[in-house]
């Protein structure tokens, strides 16, 4: 494994999804505001709209869906985390190898393949809201779930050359200081 070319895709890689993720960060504040006008609307004025309510959800989905990556990428995914800090760094980078490998990486392939495909087929049919005054094109907001995987896919495989790496460097380190 040539380090300096795997420690670059890894560089490109986190610094794809801290974009991303910075950037989708923004859409919290959007989000916010337009929940706070439904509010305003609901309680002064005793009126809603299709199109607000389908707007907070879709803007939750983007953050959700694009923020999966970065995510990941600073370690603030749910963990069932009993034995996992306690563990010692090469045994951490074997279960984040293990995990990524078996687990997320397959399930993400699968996904975003079955996802696209039903994304495209929304589009074709020029799928919108089914509630009068609901919002336009609801084919984008189905394309962000294959393209908000594939940004964790992305730093799934970063997880998976730094566990790689990880292993490697201890690996050096306790053939140079054996116990």
């Amino acid at each position: 494994m040539y380090l300096p070319s795997v420690k670059k895709i890894i560089g490109i890689i986190d610094q794809i999804n801290e974009v991303v993720g910075r950037t989708v960060a923004w859409l919290t504040l959007g989000l916010v505001l337009v929940v706070c006008l439904e509010v305003v609307r609901r309680t002064f004025f005793n009126t809603t709209s299709i199109w607000s309510m389908e707007l907070q959800w879709h803007m939750f989905s983007l953050i959700f869906l694009l923020g999966a990556g970065y995510a990941l990428k600073h370690d603030r995914h749910v963990r069932v985390d009993l034995f996992y800090t306690n563990f010692s760094k090469r045994d951490q980078a074997w279960v984040n190898l293990f995990g990524s490998l078996l687990l997320l990486t397959p399930w993400l392939l699968v996904t975003i393949y079955f996802s696209f495909y039903y994304a495209l087929d929304s589009w074709k049919l020029g799928e919108g809201s089914p509630d009068p005054g609901g919002l336009p094109a609801r084919y984008l907001i189905k394309f962000a779930v294959p393209v908000g995987l594939s940004f964790l896919l992305l730093q799934a495989i970063s997880v998976i050359l730094s566990s790689l790496l990880t292993l490697k460097e201890t690996a050096v380190e306790t053939s140079f200081n054996p116990k």
